[in-house]
């Protein structure tokens, strides 16, 4: 029987993202292998704590504690 893989959760500071609380994927921290990459894929963190790259499923998630506060 297969296995599904468990997408891999790479966990941001809100340092980590733009002023306007995004993302984007494939990002740095997910240690992504050159021959793995595909097209930056924009991710809002901004007013939820985790997002999905619609490309390889990898889920963007803000680390425990950290909030992200916008200017409005």
């Amino acid at each position: 029987m297969s296995q599904i893989a468990t997408p891999e959760v790479v966990e941001l500071s809100v340092a980590d993202l733009s002023h306007e609380g995004s993302t984007c994927c494939p990002n740095p921290k997910a240690n992504m292998q050159l021959w793995n990459m595909h097209p930056r894929v924009y991710l809002d963190l901004s007013h939820q704590r985790e997002a999905h790259c619609a490309y390889c499923g990898r889920i963007y998630r803000l680390k425990e504690g950290e909030v992200f506060k916008s200017g409005h």
